[in-house]
């Protein structure tokens, strides 16, 4: 199968993924069954189910924290029972934050995930400058009902790999 990627990326890629499968394996044995990720291009994907949200939360915090990640997709799915009050006021924090990045010109709002799990809010992303980071978990903190801000954002210069 013809892989477009150059051979350094493909080499790359697999580093990441054994470091990223090894460290989800010690987090917790069981998710060797339940968790799958792939990475390409830098890209993280991560599928499968887990009991709770704290997991899948735990899970995207260790994939952004993988060395050279650009991006991290996180479609895992929750076992738990489902709390619709609960999961209507996370569900509106998480549109507040994101429309607030969106019309702030000196955001890129495309670079953050946003989770909110019982009024607590998760970003994950790829900040341009530390300015840009510190306007990010500012806007959070002003949205109403929010009792804490966990950001994993990692600054471009950062990153091991870099774009033009």
């Amino acid at each position: 199968t013809f892989d477009p990627r150059s051979v350094g990326t493909q080499i790359d890629d697999s580093i990441m993924q054994k470091n990223l499968s090894t460290r989800i394996l010690l987090l917790d044995k069981s998710y060797f069954l339940s968790v799958k990720s792939k990475v390409l291009d830098g890209r993280i994907f991560l599928t499968g189910k887990v009991d709770n949200p704290e997991e899948k939360l735990k899970l995207t915090k260790l994939a952004w924290e993988t060395e050279g990640v650009r991006s991290v997709r996180n479609d895992i799915k929750i076992k738990e029972e489902f709390n619709f009050q609960q999961s209507a006021k996370d569900i509106l924090i998480t549109s507040q934050l994101r429309s607030a990045l969106i019309f702030n010109d000196n955001i890129k709002a495309t670079n953050y995930q946003i989770d909110t799990y019982k009024k607590k809010i998760y970003i994950y992303g790829i900040a341009l400058t530390s300015e840009e980071k510190d306007l990010v978990i500012s806007e959070a903190k002003e949205i109403h009902d929010v009792e804490d801000v966990i950001a994993s954002i990692i600054l471009v210069e950062d990153l091991r790999i870099q774009r033009e």
